[in-house]
């Protein structure tokens, strides 16, 4: 995202697109990088920087001339005015031939919080640089300070969370609260039972549609004891980031109310701090996998930046299964589950398997497992990579039942192409388990064979149509007569041509079975004593159930 001293205007819209900037006009040029924010004074002459971002915070649709003007002639990069702004045509055409674009601040949103991110995102702490930045006088990475400084003022423990009840910080005295509160901490996320009892009570429904804090006087858990709970939901404009928990025994004062509402701004603050430094460390490491995984003449240099040089490695591949994305009613979206199970994969590896990283790279999560030492005997990674792999979903089931994960072989990392190789193995894999219902993980080495069979029936597509042999006419004559000699044939196969076992699988008498078999041999021309013709048979039906969904 930072290129130089800025940081180019399109990803800054894509991490505040939405929560505080909305687009207007003008032309989003991949190519322009902010470089500045500067604040508009009615009739003031402060210079601009090329590359600058004017925010108007006095102004109107009606100024936009002159401001377009002054942007023009200073390079700017795009103008801001307090929305929700209505243009007429001859305003959006002057926007669009002026080279400038137009934004507008989210109803709802504040100056000071998008003077505060925006400059967050041009200085290089962003990506590690020196020096430590303060956002409302805390230091941008510490929550913990201001979750200390918040309890500090209102006298009591509480807790930051997102919107997924997971804990970001949390204060001191914790043990003033309740059992519920130390297993929210140690946790770092409110425990299940817990959330759904405030679920059921209403209680996220009044935190989300109230601008004050909320009293929360319903017992957490049915049959123990434990304090009560004021509530202030943390807000940029219109959007929900998380909300602030305070274990009282009694409501707050109007006093601490109004300090509660006060400091929900700064937390504000942080959390769309936190967010921009999670979205950028993000897309650093699924830019850094990509290219290591991408067998491209810069795969090297990315392979050291993981750390990875000189490692055994073996690939793992995770995504959203065809079956769940199709039926998964009222759920979430298969791209929402993926990113929630893509953070928590790569902090579990990070865990149990040290020098692992993963990220998201378009639908499917990478990530790259290492050996645990230079030189160590790579035999059995994938098979570590599996017992990690079926760990994890059995740590992490609630609301995973769609998610499978491919392992490929095991590899040198030192060398790209045998990289890229073990990605295809896993991808492979992932084909075969996403059209396979009830299993959810498998090494490469374990389907190898159900990939060759999806394969020759994508070599046989190409070509035009399915097998043309002895199964496609049964399946013909079947579809014309209304018979089930494929499924005969199918059950003698798999019973390698024991006759009272297919029979019985198919609950038919053994007679009844042979005449049917011998009536299939005819009509698909072929000889069953033939071993050849028996694997060539075999070999049309496991493509053809294969090639179903």
């Amino acid at each position: 995202m930072m290129n130089g001293h800025g940081a180019r205007l399109d990803s800054i819209l894509s991490h505040l697109g939405g929560t505080l900037l909305e687009e207007v006009a003008g032309r989003i040029d991949p190519a322009v990088v902010v470089t500045d924010v500067v604040i508009d004074e009615r009739h003031g002459d402060e210079p601009l920087r090329p590359g600058a971002v004017l925010l108007c915070a006095g102004a109107d649709a009606g100024d936009i001339p002159a401001l377009l003007e002054r942007a023009v002639a200073g390079g700017a990069a795009a103008v801001v005015l307090r929305g929700p702004l209505a243009l007429d045509g001859g305003a959006r055409t002057a926007v669009e031939n002026s080279g400038v674009v137009l934004l507008a601040l989210t109803r709802g949103a504040s100056w000071a919080q998008l003077v505060v991110l925006l400059r967050s995102l041009l200085s290089s702490s962003v990506i590690g640089g020196a020096g430590e930045e303060l956002l409302a006088g805390f230091p941008a990475g510490d929550s913990f300070a201001l979750a200390n400084a918040i309890g500090a003022l209102l006298d009591a423990p509480i807790t930051i969370e997102d919107r997924d009840s997971q804990v970001l910080a949390f204060s001191g005295r914790q043990d003033e609260a309740d059992q519920t509160r130390i297993q929210t901490v140690l946790g770092r996320v409110v425990p299940q039972h817990a959330r759904h009892a405030q679920e059921r009570a209403g209680v996220f429904t009044r935190l989300y549609a109230s601008e004050k804090p909320i009293f929360v006087d319903t017992p957490l858990i049915e049959g123990v004891a434990g304090l009560p709970r004021v509530a202030m939901a943390v807000r940029a404009g219109d959007q929900v980031l998380g909300s602030i928990w305070v274990a009282v025994p009694s409501p707050l004062n109007s006093e601490k109310e109004q300090m509660l509402v006060d400091a929900a701004k700064v937390v504000a603050l942080h959390l769309l701090r936190h967010r921009v430094g999670v979205d950028v460390d993000r897309q650093v490491r699924a830019d850094l996998i990509a290219t290591a995984l991408g067998e491209g003449p810069a795969a090297p240099e990315a392979i050291e930046r993981l750390r990875l040089a000189g490692r055994p490695v073996t690939v793992m591949a995770m995504a959203v299964s065809e079956m769940t994305t199709a039926s998964a009613a009222g759920a979430p979206t298969s791209r929402q589950l993926l990113e929630r199970t893509a953070d928590a994969l790569s902090f579990h590896l990070s865990v149990v398997t040290p020098g692992s990283v993963a990220a998201l790279v378009g639908d499917v999560c990478y990530a790259i497992v290492p050996s645990p030492a230079q030189g160590a005997d790579a035999d059995d990674l994938p098979e570590k990579a599996q017992s990690a792999a079926r760990d994890f979903l059995q740590r992490a089931s609630d609301g995973l039942t769609g998610v499978v994960l491919g392992i490929g072989r095991a590899v040198d990392s030192s060398g790209p192409a045998d990289l890229a190789r073990s990605r295809h193995d896993a991808d492979r894999t992932l084909r075969v388990l996403r059209q396979r219902p009830g299993r959810r993980i498998a090494r490469y080495a374990e389907v190898q064979v159900d990939a060759l069979l999806l394969d020759i029936g994508d070599l046989l597509r190409s070509e035009g149509g399915l097998l043309d042999g002895p199964i496609e006419r049964l399946r013909t004559y079947d579809r014309e007569n209304g018979t089930a000699l494929v499924e005969t044939l199918t059950a003698w196969l798999d019973s390698l041509g024991n006759v009272l076992g297919a029979s019985a699988s198919l609950d038919v008498h053994p007679n009844t079975f042979r005449y049917r078999l011998r009536r299939a041999a005819e009509i698909a021309g072929t000889d069953l004593n033939d071993p050849g013709k028996r694997f060539a048979a075999m070999l049309e039906l496991r493509v053809m159930r294969a090639d179903s969904p």
